[in-house]
């Protein structure tokens, strides 16, 4: 027995693989996720991998919470041990009273082992032996074998599993018969020599919902397909290629004309991403809606080009899903660190729209808002998702879409508008909102053309170096951006139970972390507001948040506090009032990590100091 109480717990608990990249066990790992979702409890799986083809450490976590926690907790209840390079490292990460599944082929010393855990112990490479002659096969089966042993321990319904590698090898019935086979070799061998269950357990639930599971690159690149887009240049970059990808597919299936059986859409694979999204420009110029897809070392190629959307006036939308920086960084790891970058992209004075999505169905959302916004507001436009959300499935409501909705295609000039006089200035601002009219190529034969200009111009678009044309120019595109104030997604603001002078900011894939944080914060006897900035710039909501509260916390995944930053500058905030609580080293934000944090500083608040004794 160990020397703590074993973990006990139903529908909730956290169980994390440890593999050799290569080695075959992503889709055995993911068919347990999948497993547990079949059964009706809500999972949040999360793959950590490196860079490399093959050959280093990875990780795959699964969070099960029947309560919907979809965050990041911490810690680790169940670890599926299959990497003795990362071995000391994963028996750290176990919780006391935690439980540990190896390969028991080969002894292992008791000084390999913790006391206050229960080690459970497979022969999956003898059995595998035993079973399959083929190298490869013995690989891949031991994945599909530990799998059944999970079904055993967790005393799992074995039939939701199988009924997932029916579906999964539909088309190949060797494949079905020879990977069951080995789920059961699994099962039957720790059903017939461990005591099972264990005392975490799995039992079917109703919390799942109408909610479906889908990765966040898949559901932009389907928003941006319902959006209007019809180009993407893009250049393959981790974590972004497989939002270009499913963009791709989705075309595929519901942008080719039924009769001719030709494509209505283009996409093309640039030779780098300076290339991309000086195309993405060009055919947005023509009046197509295009985007590009990238990452942090994309966005630092493309800041010229950048700055000549902006300041020519040119619709654009880019998802960035952002990784670990700066330069090659951590390619396959998390972060939140491209806000500034992308917010004051190019040089000189340049301010650009980023919207800031929680999850998948967010993603999908802002990625179809972005092209109206895009094409109202004829500026670039950036979506922010990172690798948390863009490469990890995640359970979301339902994708929405209104057929009846119409794209808005902001301030165009027809040429019929022309034919009856209208007075058009590329740049002239009729409507004091600082967005001009514009006209796409070819609306008229004579009228209405303008060159479209890199340069300082007037409000005609008439080349000028002249001070107070810059000037006034500039100034309209300031008045632009505080037109976009009203037009991007607004901020989610939500009370504590009890009143409090004490808040905290948050964005993007942090959302679910911080849903379950809040409780435990709660917990410690503390209340806070909090506030979800979902763009910038920030409506006037985000200024009045601050002021209501004596001071607030910005939680974020980055080292320099870029949103704080962004909030000081653009809302003249004293920054002593904002306390940063930053998370950076590549893995997604944790529930923990939020709530020790802001408890911590809370804790030291409430302490009253000693005051001295006049004698």
């Amino acid at each position: 027995m160990p020397s703590s109480s074993p973990i006990s717990s139903v529908n909730d608990f956290v169980v994390r693989f440890a593999n050799v990249n290569g080695s075959g066990s992503a889709s055995a790992n993911e068919l347990f996720a999948r497993s547990v979702l079949r059964m009706g409890v809500p999972v949040a799986p999360r793959n950590i991998f490196p860079s490399n083809i093959q050959g280093l450490p990875t990780w795959y976590e699964v969070r099960i919470s029947e309560a919907g926690h979809l965050g990041a907790r911490g810690g680790t209840d169940l670890m599926v041990a299959m990497n003795p390079q990362t071995w000391d490292k994963d028996m750290a990460g176990i919780e006391p009273g935690g439980y540990l599944l190896y390969d028991s082929t080969k002894p292992m010393p008791k000084s390999k082992f913790r006391e206050d855990i229960t080690v459970i112990g497979v022969p999956l490479t003898a059995i595998c032996n035993r079973e399959y002659s083929d190298a490869r096969q013995r690989q891949l089966f031991k994945n599909v074998m530990y799998i059944g042993a999970l079904c055993a321990l967790l005393d799992m319904d074995i039939e939701a599993t199988a009924q997932l590698v029916r579906e999964q090898f539909k088309s190949k019935e060797k494949l079905i018969d020879a990977n069951l086979q080995a789920l059961h070799l699994g099962r039957d061998w720790t059903l017939q020599n461990l005591q099972c269950p264990i005392g975490l357990r799995l039992r079917r639930g109703k919390a799942v919902g109408d909610r479906i599971f889908i990765e966040g690159n898949s559901a932009a690149a389907l928003g941006a397909l319902y959006g209007g887009a019809t180009v993407c240049a893009w250049y393959p970059i981790t974590p972004s290629s497989s939002l270009a990808d499913a963009f791709t597919s989705h075309c595929r299936r519901l942008r080719v004309d039924a009769a001719s059986k030709k494509s209505k859409f283009a996409i093309v694979q640039a030779e780098d991403e300076l290339a991309s999204i000086g195309m993405v420009i060009g055919a947005a110029w023509n009046g197509a809606r295009a985007f590009t897809a990238t990452s942090g070392p994309g966005i630092s190629l493309m800041q010229e080009f950048l700055g000549l959307a902006y300041f020519a006036e040119i619709p654009a939308v880019i998802f960035d899903v952002q990784r670990a920086g700066p330069s090659t960084g951590m390619p396959t790891r998390t972060q939140q660190c491209d806000v500034i970058s992308c917010a004051y992209a190019s040089h000189g004075d340049t301010k650009h729209v980023l919207l800031f999505p929680e999850d998948p169905a967010e993603a999908f959302d802002f990625a179809t808002d972005a092209f109206d916004l895009a094409d109202r507001l004829q500026t670039p436009i950036f979506v922010m998702l990172d690798l948390d959300i863009g490469m990890n499935h995640r359970l979301c409501r339902p994708l929405t879409w209104d057929d009846s909705r119409k794209y808005d295609r902001g301030k165009v000039m027809t040429a019929a508008n022309l034919d009856a006089g209208k007075d058009f200035g590329r740049y002239l601002d009729v409507d004091g909102d600082g967005i001009p009219y514009r006209t796409y190529p070819g609306t008229h034969p004579t009228k209405g053309s303008f060159f479209t200009r890199g340069t300082s111009r007037d409000r005609y678009a008439r080349y000028t170096e002249e001070g107070a044309p810059y000037a006034d120019n500039m100034q309209r595109l300031l008045r632009k951006f505080e037109t976009a104030k009203d037009l991007v997604p607004h901020p989610l603001q939500a009370n504590a139970a009890k009143p409090t002078k004490y808040g905290v900011i948050y964005y993007g894939s942090t959302s679910p972390a911080m849903d379950e944080a809040i409780h435990m914060i709660e917990a410690r006897g503390h209340s806070l507001n909090r506030l979800r900035v979902r763009a910038f710039p920030f409506h006037s909501s985000v200024t009045s948040f601050v002021a209501d509260h004596d001071f607030l916390f910005v939680v974020e995944q980055n080292r320099d506090a870029q949103l704080r930053s962004l909030i000081v500058n653009e809302c003249s905030i004293d920054p002593v009032r904002l306390v940063p609580i930053l998370h950076y080293d590549g893995t997604p934000i944790t529930a923990r990590f939020i709530s020790r944090a802001i408890g911590d500083h809370l804790d030291a608040l409430k302490v009253t100091p000693l005051r001295k004794v006049v004698s």
